[in-house]
């Protein structure tokens, strides 16, 4: 049988790159792989779908689809996880140093339908009982002015919202124009070691772990969707790429837990990998529906309340009927 010919867009995670050079194979599946900055792979995919199989935000992704868009569907392969308490940022002379002084303050961010920023607004409220009519927010590229909203967005009862085209959140923070940052990637003062800029959580690692304790939820950033006219001709593609992704991504974690050669530059990468598995279990950065179901609920939670999403969705709704049943390769 002839192979089906795909182009997928994809950022460089080790955990995709044997799949990606073509080490593991898709069955039935000629795979193209480009490697690209997140942010194109998103634009391209989201408004021109110009390939087959892309990364994509995991918030733009459950907006569209409780909006009724029908182009593509995801496949439970999560290629990017962070814990996000490590992104809020402030000023060392600011009147921030704890949760609850952001009561009633100014704090920025990118996108209101950013993944990382549902998840700080997420945490902020239902963990330590903020209330987000309660903050002015202000929506602004994070170092460059003049970012958007790439999907609509529908702002519970009270919030505001200000955007600023003119101005980027960089900017804002160090002349006291917002008082914090929700950021996933850090103001450029705060990268350069500007001693004005910190971190509100400075002891992140620790908040994090005690959050996963607590929730059970690894936050997922990213996903992998394929244009549904690919799988009306072909509904078997969804199970294959899942095979495939999976076992490039159980390639990696072995790599990781190596500890006879350094195949991360990272001084000592593998007791790290075993210091995650300890806390998160052995299958420490799941794919599959099942496996992520906490996450995936308490996403979809916070999406809708933050009038992301314009109504609740079911976890399978995200996903081919296909791969609804548990399965591992």
């Amino acid at each position: 049988m002839k192979k089906v010919a795909l182009t997928a867009a994809l950022a460089d995670y080790d955990h995709v790159r044997d799949l990606a050079l073509g080490r593991v194979q898709a069955d039935g599946i000629e795979l193209t792989c480009l490697t690209l900055p997140i942010e194109e792979i998103f634009f391209r995919f989201i408004v021109y779908r110009e390939w087959e199989v892309s990364e994509i935000s995991f918030a733009k992704y459950v907006a569209l689809t409780a909006q009724g868009d029908e182009s593509y569907w995801a496949i439970p392969v999560f290629p990017s996880r962070v814990f996000r308490h490590s992104s809020i940022f402030v000023r060392n002379d600011g009147p921030i140093a704890s949760v609850q002084d952001l009561k009633g303050r100014r704090v920025g961010l990118p996108e209101w339908a950013q993944t990382a920023a549902v998840y700080s607004r997420g945490f902020l409220q239902h963990q330590y009982g903020l209330d987000l009519a309660s903050i002015e927010w202000v929506q602004a590229g994070v170092n460059q002015a003049g970012r958007i909203e790439k999907v609509e967005i529908d702002l519970p009862p009270g919030v505001k919202l200000t955007r600023r085209p003119d101005k980027s959140l960089n900017e804002m923070l160090l002349t006291g124009e917002i008082d914090a940052a929700l950021a996933a990637r850090p103001p450029d003062a705060f990268l350069a070691g500007d001693a004005r800029i910190r971190r509100l959580f400075q002891n992140y690692r620790e908040v994090e772990e005690e959050y996963y304790r607590s929730t059970g939820i690894f936050p997922i950033m990213h996903t992998v969707a394929v244009r549904r006219d690919v799988l009306h001709s072909h509904p078997w593609i969804p199970r294959n790429l899942f095979k495939a992704f999976e076992e490039a991504r159980r390639r990696s974690v072995a790599r990781a837990l190596e500890g006879t050669a350094s195949l991360f530059p990272i001084p000592w990468a593998n007791d790290y990998a075993e210091q995650g598995m300890k806390l998160l279990g052995k299958d420490y950065f799941p794919y599959g529906i099942e496996e992520n179901r906490t996450t995936l609920a308490a996403f979809l939670r916070y999406a809708y309340e933050q009038g992301v999403c314009r109504r609740l969705l079911d976890i399978e709704e995200l996903f081919p009927p296909q791969l609804h049943s548990t399965y591992r390769v």
